[in-house]
């Protein structure tokens, strides 16, 4: 499945809605969180093995995602205003990260 279009809103999340008619919205922070970027992998497996480690932030005010990009015809970068911009969302992992929207529950 591919996106018909992306709408992202910076200081909210992105709004993608896929080529056989859902919607889905993925908040900005759980876009930067689950980034598939190696060093964020990293991130989350270190906070598996330890329940007290947290995410680092920005400390400059509330996270954005400053930019986006498309990859080839398969994927999107994002760059998020704490600097980190080396996560390349597929399609399927965003379909996977993805949250229904009202019109996708019965």
């Amino acid at each position: 499945m591919v996106p018909r279009h992306l709408d992202l809103e910076r200081d909210r999340g992105l709004r993608i809605d896929w080529s056989d008619g859902r919607s889905s919205y993925i908040p900005v922070d759980l876009l930067r969180r689950m980034s598939p970027s190696a060093e964020t992998k990293k991130l989350r497996e270190e906070m598996e093995a330890n329940p007290l480690a947290v995410l680092p932030t920005s400390g400059n005010g509330p996270l954005r995602a400053d930019d986006a990009e498309l990859v080839g015809n398969y994927a999107i970068r994002i760059v998020f205003s704490d600097g980190h911009d080396t996560g390349i969302y597929t399609w399927d992992y965003l379909l996977h990260l993805a949250e229904p929207t009202a019109q996708d529950t019965p």
